[in-house]
């Protein structure tokens, strides 16, 4: 199992940087596509044809908006797996209540985890702008910066898209999740004395 995040912010290069560690990968490449098309928003429609300009023929190319998790468990092969992104996926699902959303996001991380090949997310980071100043805007960057927090926590490299280079913050930082697990370890070793 390899799980590669991408992140950065928007027009960073994010996606052709996961699109040249995709071609880098020698297996076959399923690319999964989360946007909703619109024909009536047209800079929506040439971002997602220059995508699609970029993307090799040899590719598969799967539009995925909402069935995420489905689609990675039915190609549960020894394949690359390229999703882009993440941000439009939460995006898909605003309208699910704060259980239902836990339990999507809980089932992606353990498919993720159970994959056999590999996977490369696309996801945006949304939080170090402006606070939303209105309710479903703040409720999207907390779903979408909780859900980079969480697969970057069970990736092998974590890229930072930053001026034009790709950083591999996983190998310059220190996981979180690790740091909490020992933070509990010790207040429990406090609580529980042997």
């Amino acid at each position: 199992m390899s799980i590669t995040l991408v992140t950065g912010a928007a027009n960073s290069g994010k996606s052709e940087w996961a699109e040249y560690l995709a071609s880098q990968c020698q297996k076959p490449v399923i690319y999964i596509a989360t946007g909703l098309k619109n024909d009536h928003d047209i800079e929506w429609q040439k971002k997602i044809e220059q995508h699609q300009i970029r993307r090799p023929e040899n590719w598969q190319t799967l539009e995925i908006p909402y069935n995420l998790v489905d689609a990675i468990a039915l190609n549960f092969s020894d394949n690359c797996i390229l999703v882009d992104s993440l941000g439009t996926w939460v995006a898909n699902y605003l309208d699910k209540n704060n259980d239902d959303w836990q339990k999507e996001i809980n089932h992606l991380l353990e498919t993720c985890r159970e994959y056999k090949g590999e996977i490369i997310f696309v996801g945006e980071e949304t939080g170090w702008g402006v606070v939303p100043a209105y309710e479903l805007g703040r409720l999207f960057r907390s779903r979408l910066g909780n859900l980079i927090r969480l697969v970057g926590g069970i990736a092998n490299s974590v890229y930072l898209m930053v001026g034009g280079y790709a950083v591999d913050v996983a190998k310059l930082g220190i996981n979180l999740t690790s740091v909490q697990d020992k933070i509990i370890g010790s207040q429990q070793d406090k609580k529980f004395p042997s």
